[in-house]
């Protein structure tokens, strides 16, 4: 079995609480959880249901090679 990587973004909502996650790869995946261990988890399965999806459909597994990286810049204003 192959492992692959892929990069998620998480987006806190410090009103609601939680947490939603993309992952810029795979195009149309939006999971969420209500704390980051559990947006993590849904993550991990929800990438798992997707690419068994692609397989079932005879559509190709995007592999990333490399990984963003985010940095955040502060400016005045």
């Amino acid at each position: 079995m192959k492992e692959l990587q892929y990069a998620i973004i998480l987006h806190h909502d410090p009103e609601a609480g939680g947490y939603t996650v993309t992952v810029p790869a795979l195009p149309g995946l939006v999971t969420e959880g209500d704390t980051l261990e559990e947006a993590l988890a849904m993550a991990k399965e929800a990438i798992q249901l997707y690419i068994e999806s692609l397989v079932a459909n005879g559509e190709p597994v995007p592999e990333e090679q490399e990984h963003p990286q985010a940095i955040v810049i502060k400016v005045a204003t």
